[in-house]
């Protein structure tokens, strides 16, 4: 099963999910062709009501760090209740581009 998949329904069977987008970033980086190594997730879910982002980080963190072991390395994380995705209006943070390794200058 791929890292993706592996993520995704991690997340899935552990938050209500209302929205959810996973992007593999790891073409963006210093890493071989088709690796699985960067994602970003984007998570709206009422499972975040009360709690603050460190706390829904950590949530988060804990529930994939078997998949670091495993070779993810790098986890961008936008997570959001949905009163808060609907103050955004749907729009996640653009990502920074890779500095580090052959790609940098």
């Amino acid at each position: 099963m791929s890292m993706q998949t592996q993520l995704e329904q991690r997340v899935r069977d552990n938050f209500a999910v209302q929205e959810l987008r996973l992007l593999n970033e790891s073409h963006q980086h210093s890493v071989p062709a088709n690796s699985e190594t960067h994602f970003k997730l984007t998570l709206v879910s009422p499972d975040f009501e009360g709690l603050s982002r460190v706390a829904r980080h950590q949530k988060i963190y804990a529930l994939t760090q078997p998949l670091m072991q495993q070779g993810l390395h790098a986890l961008a994380l936008h997570l959001y209740t949905p009163i808060e995705w609907a103050e955004k209006n749907g729009q996640v943070p653009a990502s920074p581009q890779c500095m580090g390794g052959s790609k940098s200058s």
